[in-house]
């Protein structure tokens, strides 16, 4: 119970990814996601500056953590602007099935069993009708054309479903050693404005929100996501994760003053129905 309101706290948290994103679409990509993260790691400084040891970590585990932070984010960014942002988004939000299917393969111990794989399924196609449906609800039309940009989508995907199950193969570390995670993807996000993007200039308000960006959905969450697994099932969390994209259309579509539809109630069904099945897998 523990890990899963953990995981049900990071879920949270990523849930407004979206509509903060959508705020600050003005700003470069990764420019945007380097100040988050140096925000994001600031959470672990008071009790690094206590202990410095907390980031005395093997270099193996922290290219694990860059690879995990950094890596999907590059990609992230490099997919949505080769490819129909609602079908990349739809393509990234492969990872909670990848976690229950990679789980066997990547953790030692673990068998997945056929309620397991049908939660997952009947997850994901939740997931695709709460993303498609408040797509079409928001106006937007669904390319049905192939993009090579759904390559770096998928990848991304692979990368944090991956990351999630590895933190469990590495040495054992400290849940403050995110800090130095973001710290160091951020820093590598920054390099990348500095060579791929146009120099910004930033008004107070958009400070505001990289704020709310850096200490919720690209700071804490991670936290609270390095915790999940670290106490939970893995397939479980993963089953859960389909709430995400759930939640996260929703509150875009309140932001933006649209009327929650049919979808929605359907993928919430599922994605609920999902839920119970994997939680009640042994």
């Amino acid at each position: 119970m523990q890990a899963n309101l953990y995981a049900l706290g990071a879920i949270a948290l990523w849930a407004s990814l979206a509509s903060l994103g959508v705020a600050l679409t003005h700003v470069p990509p990764f420019l945007l996601t380097g100040i988050a993260l140096l925000i994001g790691s600031l959470p672990a400084w008071p009790f690094v500056l206590r202990d410095p040891a907390q980031w005395r970590i093997p270099v193996r585990t922290l290219a694990l953590g860059v690879y995990g932070l950094f890596a999907y984010h590059f990609l992230l960014f490099i997919a949505l602007r080769h490819a129909p942002p609602v079908e990349t988004n739809l393509v990234c939000y492969l990872w909670p099935l990848l976690i229950v299917l990679l789980s066997p393969w990547l953790l030692p111990g673990v068998v997945l069993r056929a309620p397991h794989l049908l939660a997952a399924l009947l997850g994901f196609a939740g997931a695709a009708i709460a993303i498609t449906g408040g797509a079409i609800a928001g106006g937007q039309a669904l390319s049905g054309t192939l993009a090579w940009g759904y390559l770096p989508a998928l990848a991304a995907a692979f990368i944090w479903a991956s990351y999630s199950l590895l933190t469990r193969r590495v040495a054992a570390f400290p849940t403050t050693a995110i800090g130095l995670f973001a710290l160091v993807s951020g820093l590598l996000s920054l390099l990348c404005h500095a060579l791929l993007e146009p120099a910004a200039a930033l008004q107070p308000r958009d400070w505001a929100l990289l704020v709310l960006l850096g200490l919720g959905p690209l700071g804490g969450a991670f936290f609270m996501w390095d915790r999940a697994l670290k106490l939970g099932d893995a397939r479980h969390i993963g089953i859960l994760s389909y709430i995400t994209p759930l939640a996260s259309t929703a509150l875009l579509l309140l932001v933006s003053g649209r009327p929650l539809n049919a979808s929605i109630a359907l993928a919430t069904l599922m994605i609920i129905s999902a839920a119970v099945i994997g939680m009640r897998a042994r």
